[in-house]
């Protein structure tokens, strides 16, 4: 485990891409990883299996029931770092989606209007830089979410002609690398205590090597 903060009652850990973020059957998964560590683990924050980055856990059942509330609440703040093909309009933006979720595909789809199943989706993001590979332009985002829907990064960029780098499921035909997404920062208060951690993603690697990530702040 790389533990990115410890306390006595939460841990915020790095996920490995490629790696299953909850529990499962064969117990190799993240969240099966962290209670054999830990004693007792709650994931409160799930990635995609290819999406690597920060991780929040409760180490106990007290901690996870307040975690899972601050975050119906919306009051944990998390911090993406995202590649994308091509390059946003604006430099700074919100984008507000009304989102489908067809889980026989396990993808979702921006829609025109609020019926059964869908859900709005907001975040904000800030371009940090671009770069040429090959010929195409791809562009370093650092992204805030205001919702947590399934995919809701992937689909809200793709959806705007900007699909996330090495994201086949959402019109990448990148196959250099899987999606280029990453949970760069987890940050929230619990009690008196201010609580910050953040991961970068591993700068050697394709597209990740084409930006200086260490100069991204929260």
């Amino acid at each position: 485990m790389t533990i990115l903060y410890e306390n006595e009652n939460l841990a915020i850990c790095e996920k490995p891409t490629g790696l299953v973020s909850q529990s499962t059957p064969d117990g190799k998964g993240f969240a099966d990883l962290a209670a054999k560590h830990f004693g007792y683990a709650a994931i409160i924050n799930r990635l995609d299996t290819a999406v690597g980055g920060a991780v929040l856990f409760a180490k106990d059942a007290k901690t996870a029931a307040e975690l899972s509330a601050m975050a119906s609440e919306r009051t944990i703040d998390k911090v993406y770092l995202a590649v994308v093909e091509g390059k946003p309009v604006d430099n700074r933006g919100i984008y507000e989606d009304l989102l489908f979720k067809d889980s026989r595909k396990n993808k979702s789809y921006v829609v025109k209007r609020l019926r059964k199943g869908v859900k709005k989706a907001s975040l904000e993001y800030e371009v940090i830089d671009s770069a040429n590979a090959q010929g195409k332009v791809l562009t370093l985002v650092k992204i805030k979410l205001h919702t947590g829907r399934t995919h809701q990064i992937r689909v809200q960029f793709a959806s705007r002609k900007l699909p996330l780098c090495g994201d086949g499921k959402y019109g990448s035909d990148d196959n250099r690398c899987t999606v280029s997404l990453w949970s760069h920062c987890i940050s929230l208060q619990l009690g008196k205590n201010d609580i910050l951690a953040s991961s970068l993603p591993p700068s050697g690697t394709y597209p990740w090597n084409l930006f200086n990530i260490s100069d991204v702040i929260f």
